[in-house]
Order: C-alpha cells, then structure tokens, then sequence
C-alpha cells in the first residue's frame, strides 16, 4: 500500500517521459524515510568505471537503504539526482533504469542537479530518496 499521490496538475507539462512526477503528497501521520545520496560503489567498495553500470548499482543501493528501514520503491516521494557531465544521453539512461525498477507505476518527484564533480575520484552519478510509509 503506497501512502503518497503522486499527481501532475494540469497546466503543466507531462514529465512522465522524463521519469518524475510533479508533486508528491503525503498524508498525515506517515512515516519519512530520509536515504541518502547512494552512489555506484558496490558492497565491497569498488565502482564501476562507466555511468549506465553507476545509475543501475545505485538504484541498487537505494533499494538495500530503502528495505532496511521497511520501504519500498512505492513508498519514494521524492528524488534528488546528481549527475556529473549530464548530457540528454545519460537522462535517457536514467529514464530507462527508473522504468526497470518501477515500471509503469508513476515515478516520484524529482530534481536531477548536474554537477562538476561528486565525492570520489570517477563517481559520475547519485541519488538521494524521501520515502513515505505508513506509521
């Protein structure tokens, strides 16, 4: 059971083929789920070398954070994404992953940064979560 509407109001534009919704409304007495920024890093510490193998292990990773706190995909609210040297190319990459892990349920609030440079030397991708789930 999802416990957020995740809605895109007429008047502005459809973002579904850009993987986000435009609003995210939670209810009363909900739990927040704060994960933070998860990047490419497997469990023994090591990171890929390329950006579509960093996005899907870390949706991975977010997916771990998200179960050790009794979430889910369903109960993500909002992301914050932050890419380093963000091209449309690597948006679609990211597009396709988020439909491989949520599939044609509606995605979540989103605000994709492209930044500069991330925590470690050839991390080229993170994501943050707020997830909601029911008190």
């Amino acid at each position: 059971m999802t416990t957020i509407q995740l809605i895109n109001p007429p008047g502005l534009y459809d973002p579904a083929p850009n993987g986000y919704s435009h609003l995210a409304i939670v209810p009363p007495g909900s739990r927040l789920v704060l994960v933070a920024g998860q990047g490419g890093e497997t469990a023994e510490g090591s990171l890929p070398p390329d950006y579509p193998s960093q996005v899907r292990q870390a949706l991975s990773n977010m997916r771990v954070a998200l179960a050790a706190a009794g979430a889910e995909v369903t109960h993500v609210a909002r992301l914050l994404v932050l890419v380093v040297d963000h091209t449309e190319e690597r948006l679609h990459v990211f597009g396709a992953e988020l439909d491989r892990v949520w599939g044609d349920a509606p995605k979540p609030a989103c605000t994709l940064v492209p930044v500069p440079r991330l925590a470690l030397d050839g991390m080229l991708f993170e994501i943050e979560a707020t997830a909601v789930v029911p008190a």
